[in-house]
């Protein structure tokens, strides 16, 4: 079968020059954007997007300040700014109606879009999605006006380690191998990421609180694995509650990272729900 056209670009979006992938087979087919998470970019969808390219049109972002967006240190980078760069790339690309796939933290950037413009999104689909954390510490946010404290996130990161971070996020540890290890790590070696990263701590202002979730009304399908030690199932049960129009299911011996794990069933799912009438 014919692989969906491809190609990758970047558009300056809030000051910010953002790297985007498109995979377009059919101009018909619906459009689904790909949104990420924390520490992490369009690389952790590579599973995913060659099961759903035959029926969809995939345009996968690197928010800022990950995957090859550039990592500025004057860019906002709160969830509500985020999802703007998403709306605004949309718009640019001249698409009317389209649908969210969010992962992690991209989840949270899904349902900040979904209720930005509930005209341009119909549904949203949350993997394993952050959810009810507050902001940064005092502690913390004041720690970033501190000079260098940048060196201070990168030798945290340099301590935990590539390995010890993916075995986090992954149950079925002999998934990982050196292309994972690779793809996850290429980010962080461009030293601008960290000075980046302590921007974004500054700007964090946490989670939508289930108030602000109640007044979501597209249809949203929440995938989880039950193993998923970085955003425990009782999130994605809780968040099911909060969320008017809303599914919910899980895949046993799983962990954070869904798409990696179960690409098949997490695909199959995708494609039910956005196809399934309302």
């Amino acid at each position: 079968m014919e692989k969906a056209h491809f190609y990758c670009s970047k558009m300056n979006i809030l000051g910010v020059n953002v790297h985007y992938e498109v995979y377009e087979r059919d101009r018909l087919n619906p459009v689904i954007v790909l949104i990420h998470g924390f520490l992490s970019s369009s690389f952790s969808f590579r599973k995913i997007i060659p099961l759903l390219e035959k029926d969809f049109t995939i345009i996968a972002i690197d928010l800022p300040p990950f995957g090859k967006t550039e990592k500025s240190t004057k860019f906002v980078h709160s969830y509500t700014n985020m999802a703007r760069v998403v709306i605004e790339l949309i718009q640019a690309l001249q698409i009317s109606k389209a649908f969210l796939v969010g992962h992690s933290m991209g989840g949270q950037v899904s349902l900040n879009a979904a209720k930005q413009r509930p005209d341009l999104f119909e549904k949203v689909v949350l993997l394993c999605s952050a959810g009810y954390t507050k902001g940064v510490s005092p502690t913390l946010k004041f720690g970033s006006y501190v000079p260098y404290f940048y060196l201070c996130i990168k030798h945290w990161l340099a301590s935990q380690g590539i390995l010890k971070n993916l075995n986090n996020v992954v149950h079925d540890q002999s998934l990982i191998d050196q292309e994972m290890m690779d793809g996850y790590m290429e980010p962080f070696l461009d030293n601008r990421i960290f000075m980046a990263l302590n921007r974004m701590i500054r700007d964090h202002e946490g989670d939508l609180p289930a108030e602000e979730l109640k007044l979501i009304e597209q249809p949203s399908l929440l995938i989880w694995g039950n193993e998923d030690k970085v955003v425990p199932i009782t999130i994605g049960e809780r968040l099911r509650k909060d969320l008017p129009n809303s599914s919910f299911v899980s895949f046993k011996h799983t962990g954070h990272l869904v798409p990696e794990e179960k690409p098949e069933h997490v695909s199959e799912k995708i494609g039910n729900f956005i196809f399934q009438a309302q």
